[in-house]
């Protein structure tokens, strides 16, 4: 009777993302550890992280003789125009405009006078107004993120801020005067890109800004405004991370390649005893199959780097050297906390199309190996790490 033998199922899982020959023969796994620390991302160019913001609301001016009429005949509009950049979450700098007009009283008329007495005061005090504008550069600290740490999607930030200006009165008499001030900017997190603002400022000028001498040390000027800022493309951080490297010397390649040899001649020798009759049957079974692929892309960007594109060359090296009937499932993701559903569902179909594309067209995996489909946003899905759902991953379908 014959004897069958069956050589167990060879698996030779290698990891798509983990080898990679150079041209000295050499090979190199890489390992990605992310930090935990919210205190720590990685830095950005200088391009990155620009907001833009837009507001208005009200103003009081304190002069010599503001404090003889009432409160509310003293408020004005005002206009805040700002550009700025955070060079981290937690220090940023932005050039800004605020201004339109000034209310207050002048005595017996000298200086912008309505021609308007102040009830009670017959004669001698005269209501007043006139325009003026306010060319700033701020320094911003933000508080929340200094002492909580860097949160993409926190619903409120606390940023104090100081500065210093020119400011210029544009009617006669004109006069212009170095300003100094300090506030909060309160933002509110309407969507990735959108920030609604509420900014309180102080800003203290010299006591002739407004045309007249009281003897003070100076005057003074309170505003609050609401209003929106956008923050410009690219924005946010990724957290720090660390790469570890590690070289594989030639030796170590080649034994591998005597030990893979070895059992294809093996299988050959089964398979010529199996087609011959022989008293031994043999079946082998050779299955080279990639495991699990993850590939990261920046906040709202679906374009490869140039890491990607090796870890997905080093996968497509296995796809192609392996079982020719095993399928992989490309998927991609979008981080949930930023965007709006329909743009992660866009956002996270073109990151699993351009993984495919690279696969079949730079490193030539056949089409039929590769299924393609996309989840939009999901929540953290590795070390509570926004930026490590911004990804794609690649597996095999079984």
């Amino acid at each position: 009777m014959n004897t069958k033998i069956l050589l167990a199922v060879l698996s030779l899982v290698a990891a798509g993302s983990a080898y990679a020959q150079t041209e000295q023969d050499a090979e190199i796994t890489e390992t990605v550890e992310y930090s935990t620390d919210k205190h720590k991302v990685e830095t950005n160019g200088f391009w990155s992280n620009w907001v833009v913001s837009v507001g208005g609301g009200t103003q009081i001016y304190f002069g010599d003789h503001d404090k003889q009429i009432p409160f509310g005949q003293r408020l004005s509009p005002a206009l805040d125009i700002a550009i700025g950049k955070w060079f981290s979450p937690d220090i940023g700098v932005r050039f800004g405009y605020n201004g339109l007009s000034i209310k207050g009283a002048t005595r017996w008329g000298a200086a912008h006078s309505t021609g308007e007495q102040v009830d009670g005061w017959g004669e001698g005090l005269y209501k007043s107004k006139f325009n003026y504008y306010n060319f700033h550069l701020d320094a911003m600290f933000n508080f929340s993120n200094i002492i909580s740490g860097y949160k993409e999607n926190r619903f409120y930030n606390c940023i104090p801020y100081a500065g210093v200006g020119l400011m210029k009165a544009t009617q006669d008499p004109k006069r212009v005067d170095a300003s100094g001030h300090i506030g909060v900017l309160n933002t509110f997190r309407l969507s990735a890109g959108w920030d609604l603002n509420l900014d309180i400022r102080g800003t203290l000028v010299s006591d002739e800004f407004d045309g007249e001498s009281g003897g003070r040390s100076g005057e003074g000027l309170l505003a609050a405004t609401i209003g929106f800022s956008y923050k410009i493309k690219p924005r946010g951080w990724n957290r720090s991370k660390t790469v570890t490297r590690t070289v594989y010397n030639a030796g170590q390649i080649n034994a591998m390649r005597e030990r893979l040899e070895k059992l294809s001649e093996e299988n050959a020798r089964l398979e010529e005893a199996l087609a011959k009759g022989n008293q031994q049957e043999a079946q082998i079974i050779v299955k080279q199959i990639a495991s699990a692929n993850l590939v990261t892309f920046q906040i709202d960007r679906s374009d490869l780097s140039n890491e990607a594109r090796v870890n997905l060359g080093m996968m497509a090296e296995v796809i192609k050297q392996g079982d020719p009937s095993a399928v992989y499932t490309i998927t991609g993701y979008a981080d949930a906390g930023t965007g709006s559903e329909k743009g992660n569902n866009r956002l996270s179909k073109a990151r699993a199309e351009a993984v495919y594309k690279c696969l079949v067209k730079e490193f030539g995996v056949n089409k039929s190996q590769l299924e393609i489909e996309y989840k939009g946003g999901v929540e953290n899905m590795f070390y509570d790490d926004p930026s490590m759902s911004r990804a794609v991953i690649t597996r095999n379908k079984k």
